[in-house]
């Protein structure tokens, strides 16, 4: 499957090298440490071993790619890769040497080499956009310029990290998938929302028919309410459009309610500044 992000790999490791020392050199792995900035927090077994095989026949073809830390070296690609080398014992292996490359810079290399090879679980993903929003004050907007995403798809994916710690364990582990988590954020019931991703995990519940369970299990409480006009429906809509997060509109007899889901100090003020320009 086709990914298109804004900014490559090659592209972010490779842009302005004229003004940059880069240099490949063989690096001892004892020299290197692993990035605390790395996305990636889980490693499958089955794909470990096929590079553990690969690399045992043919050797590290593709180096590692690091930036100065003290005495030694940080990752800040290749961390697989790595991990195999020293599976196998092997003393040395190449590595790129940037000394440009901040702690921000770190994290949006190592987040884009793990999407563009697919190896981030969902949960994994919608981390990595939260620190680069929690930690570096990157915008929706930046994010989803990196990722060659909009903003509404990485609002989305961080509404993954509102889920209770046992359902996002069954998405990191692939038990359940996104499409699952997104049904299983309609249901405001904590009780009935674990209750129904148990449902999942056991039965092998497909996205459709949870979808319809969550329909099914809302329906008692959408026909107590007056369902929303169409006019109230498209001010929704415009409101999610232009804020780039979920909104929901209440309205009763002579007053409303309107509630905008932000996730961090710096979204609430990013709603902030565009609620603020439209005055």
């Amino acid at each position: 499957m086709e990914k298109r992000l804004g900014k490559g790999l090659a592209a972010l490791i490779s842009e302005d090298t004229s003004k940059v020392k880069e240099k490949v050199k063989k690096v001892k792995l004892t020299d290197i440490v692993p990035s605390s900035f790395q996305p990636r927090k889980r490693f499958g077994p089955e794909k470990m071993e096929e590079l553990v095989s690969s690399i045992r026949e043919k050797g590290v073809i593709q180096p590692v790619l690091v930036r100065p830390r003290g005495t030694g070296y940080e990752l800040i690609a290749g961390e697989r890769r790595w991990r195999a080398a020293q599976q196998l014992q092997i003393e040395e292996m190449p590595a790129i040497i940037r000394n440009d490359i901040d702690d921000a810079g770190s994290l949006e290399i190592s987040l884009i080499e793990n999407i563009q090879r697919e190896e981030l679980n969902p949960i994994e993903e919608a981390s990595a956009y939260q620190e680069l929003i929690s930690q570096f004050e990157y915008t929706l907007d930046k994010v989803g310029q990196m990722m060659g995403k909009d903003k509404t798809t990485i609002s989305n994916s961080l509404r993954l990290l509102t889920l209770p710690e046992e359902i996002r364990s069954y998405v990191e582990d692939g038990r359940i998938s996104t499409g699952h988590a997104k049904a299983l954020l309609s249901i405001t019931s904590g009780h009935r929302r674990k209750k129904l991703a148990g449902m999942i995990v056991r039965k092998g519940i497909s996205v459709r028919e949870t979808e319809q369970l969550v329909r099914r299990a809302a329906g008692a409480r959408i026909k107590a309410k007056k369902a929303k006009d169409s006019e109230i429906m498209r001010i929704e809509e415009e409101l999610q459009h232009r804020l780039g997060t979920k909104v929901n509109i209440q309205q009763g007899k002579k007053r409303g309610r309107i509630e905008i889901q932000y996730f961090s100090n710096e979204d609430l003020q990013r709603l902030l500044r565009i609620i603020l320009q439209a005055v």
